[in-house]
């Protein structure tokens, strides 16, 4: 009898294994993420390509250089600092000086993400929260160009040199409950003002399918996050708008799409029980809804979905399936008998 067939070979879970690496996760949302990059150079010029370069390499040096010098190993090369690069920059208008952006990718890289144990361990998405830290300076973040103005590289723009050329965005119209001036046809192409990474739905959609037909994310946090904003807006219209315009607009306007399919869906962030990660999506899509109704912000998205992050915990809770074969107890009475 061959000894060798007879070895057991005994290892802690997990026993299943998945081919796909962190690495190849980032690479494929990298990839995910490339058609709304190609849209902000498009729409707002190659300063669109530079603000991202430089929000990139930002976080790669902070994630190094943290990790040196508190002599760990070095985490570079999963490509999730490459991540939340791209995202600090589609969050961001496309007019953001360069030092505040960096400013930015320090507070995701090593408050948010590193400060908390790397990768996994953070407790809310990295991107969104430098975005919350950045309005510290909301005269940046708040200067917005239209749709075809092509900002050169590597220039400084300043108030004055944008006079002209900066618009309202969407959203600002529908927070005073008036339609905006894009119809939405423009929305879904991105023929409108808007961070530099958010503006185009349909390539923001391009980068959903992607990540679907690739299994890396699921499609219950998006479709619950976008079908809940989808089903508030039709049912409470402002403006005298016609229902469906209301919410199509709702739909394609702002971070929604960027944050369902891209910020909703981070795997640290977001519940993994089925259950969990619907009742997710559909409280982020009311927070987001009564953000854009109440709220003094026009915008609701990025809180929405940090707020959402820190109740993660409960959500994994209620998702929980019953386990197989399990027999719930009975609950007893004051008496002692069983009911």
């Amino acid at each position: 009898m061959n000894e060798e067939a007879l070895k057991l070979t005994l290892s802690s879970s997990p026993h299943a294994h998945s081919p796909n690496s962190t690495r190849r996760i980032m690479l494929d949302v990298c990839i995910a993420l490339l058609p709304a990059l190609i849209g902000a150079i498009v729409f707002f010029g190659a300063r669109a390509l530079t603000l991202t370069a430089l929000s990139v390499a930002g976080c790669v040096f902070f994630e190094w250089a943290y990790r040196r010098i508190m002599k760990k190993d070095n985490t570079t090369g999963d490509l999730s600092a490459v991540v939340t690069g791209i995202l600090v920059a589609f969050v961001c208008p496309v007019t953001l000086p360069f030092w505040t952006i960096l400013i930015g990718d320090f507070f995701a890289i090593v408050v948010v993400k590193q400060l908390f144990g790397g990768i996994g361990a953070n407790i809310v998405n990295p991107a969104l929260a430098a975005r919350a830290f950045l309005f510290s300076w909301p005269l940046f973040m708040n200067t917005w160009v239209r749709s075809g103005v092509h900002v050169p590289a590597f220039s400084n723009p300043t108030t004055a040199s944008l006079d002209g050329l900066t618009t309202a965005t969407p959203m600002a119209s529908l927070h005073v409950g008036a339609m905006p001036e894009a119809s939405v046809l423009d929305l879904f192409l991105g023929r409108t003002g808007g961070s530099l990474g958010e503006v185009s739905a349909m390539l923001l959609l391009l980068g959903g399918i992607y990540l679907l037909v690739r299994r890396v994310i699921s499609a219950r946090i998006p479709l619950a996050y976008l079908g809940t904003v989808a089903v508030l807006a039709f049912l409470f219209p402002r403006g005298g708008a016609a229902r469906l315009d209301w919410m199509l607009v709702q739909l394609l306007s702002g971070g929604l799409m960027l944050g369902a399919w891209f910020m909703a869906t981070d795997y640290t962030t977001s519940p993994v029980t089925h259950g969990g990660q619907l009742a997710y999506g559909v409280g982020c899509g009311v927070l987001t809804f009564l953000f854009r109704y109440f709220g003094s912000y026009v915008e609701g998205v990025s809180y929405a979905i940090l707020i959402m992050n820190c109740c993660v915990g409960f959500f994994d809770r209620i998702g929980v399936p019953k386990r197989f074969g399990a027999v719930r107890q009975k609950k007893q009475k004051k008496g002692g008998a069983e009911a």
